[in-house]
């Protein structure tokens, strides 16, 4: 007997094969299988937003650590905003029983405090003298600690590195008090440098008293004291920096300055911008207590700035009404100093303060 192709011995066929479903069929088939959910979690789930209950539960932990830091920040820096309003009154401390109910009963002047201002010639003098500080501050010792913090990179020993960083970062915990008698004892007229140039018979000299010099006498005390915390700034800047970045400028034939100027300072521009636009904010700020503690060794001519003057002004002489607004004054320029300088960051490709 002869067998047909796929036939059985018996000469019966087999049962024609059940062919598998095919993917698509397959996927079509478990999604109506799996039961569709409309609620607000899915919902929030597929446009990518958490929900802030959701946020609130997961980030309690740090808001809880914030909220002492955010309870002083509105104790110490927003409250007291609310007493610029005696910028545009007569205000009398005696008006009342006390001093905050007395704003409630002293005379509205209107802006007779600002046009006093305007027309003062020592605020003129001090704003002078603090944009000058300024600007030097900005050239003189602003790039000093991003100098340093190159020069400390590029050393390879570790054990050297973080000697150096420990004796530059150790002046930033001296107060303004210690700096200035360190400075004394060695720049003044009975300070080291000017006694051993009368023993040998050269005139000494005392740059503690010497009112043309003083700018450049603060800008060193400024540098001396607080360039090593730039330094950290700097240097934690720099160690998120790769090192395949300074091996493929080496393999490239890229020598330690054409790294540092391709590699490194592109590193460190956006914190230098960040720096930048911080610094100019805080122009009319340069230091109280640095230039209270020498005003007069040089006379109010050379070391009087806004800081002092509003200081001299206000609590010395009581006039709470006119350094209030001298205060507000300096305090909107240097708001709007923030947000120029931002602007010019963004402008550059920076992301400054904040972003765009």
């Amino acid at each position: 007997m002869s067998l047909t192709a796929g036939s059985r011995p018996d000469g019966t066929r087999p049962p024609a094969a059940v062919e598998e479903p095919t993917a698509a069929v397959a996927t079509a088939a478990a999604k109506d299988r799996v039961p569709r959910r409309t609620s607000k979690a899915g919902k929030a789930g597929k446009a990518g937003k958490v929900p802030f209950r959701v946020r609130l539960r997961r980030d309690r932990t740090l808001i809880l650590m914030t909220l002492p830091v955010i309870a002083l920040l509105l104790l110490f820096n927003y409250v007291p905003l609310l007493g610029n309003v005696v910028a545009f009154q007569e205000y009398d401390p005696y008006a009342s029983s006390n001093g905050i109910t007395a704003i409630f009963h002293s005379p509205w002047v209107g802006v007779e405090q600002f046009s006093r201002m305007f027309d003062d010639p020592l605020f003129w003098s001090a704003a002078k003298n603090t944009i000058v500080l300024f600007v030097l501050q900005l050239v003189l010792f602003f790039p000093v600690p991003i100098v340093l913090a190159l020069v400390i990179n590029s050393v390879i020993r570790p054990r050297v590195r973080a000697v150096a960083q420990a004796i530059m970062y150790l002046p930033h915990f001296f107060s303004w008090v210690l700096v200035v008698t360190v400075f004394q004892q060695i720049l003044g007229g009975a300070g080291i440098i000017a006694q051993t140039l009368e023993k040998h018979g050269w005139s000494g000299f005392d740059l503690m008293t010497d009112a043309d010099l003083f700018k450049y006498l603060v800008i060193g005390q400024a540098v001396w004291k607080d360039a090593g915390w730039g330094i950290i700034v700097f240097l934690a800047a720099l160690s998120a920096v790769s090192t395949d970045l300074y091996e493929a400028a080496a393999m490239d034939g890229a020598g330690r300055w054409r790294r540092m100027w391709h590699v490194t300072l592109p590193a460190l521009r956006p914190v230098i911008a960040l720096l930048l636009v911080l610094r100019v904010g805080d122009a009319l700020s340069v230091g109280f207590e640095q230039f209270l503690l020498q005003r007069w060794a040089v006379g109010a001519g050379a070391s009087e700035v806004l800081d002092t003057y509003v200081w001299n002004v206000g609590i010395q002489n009581g006039d709470f009404s006119y350094a209030a607004a001298v205060g507000l004054v300096k305090g909107v320029i240097g708001v709007c100093l923030v947000l120029g300088a931002n602007k010019v960051a963004h402008l550059l490709g920076e992301q400054g303060v904040y972003k765009k």
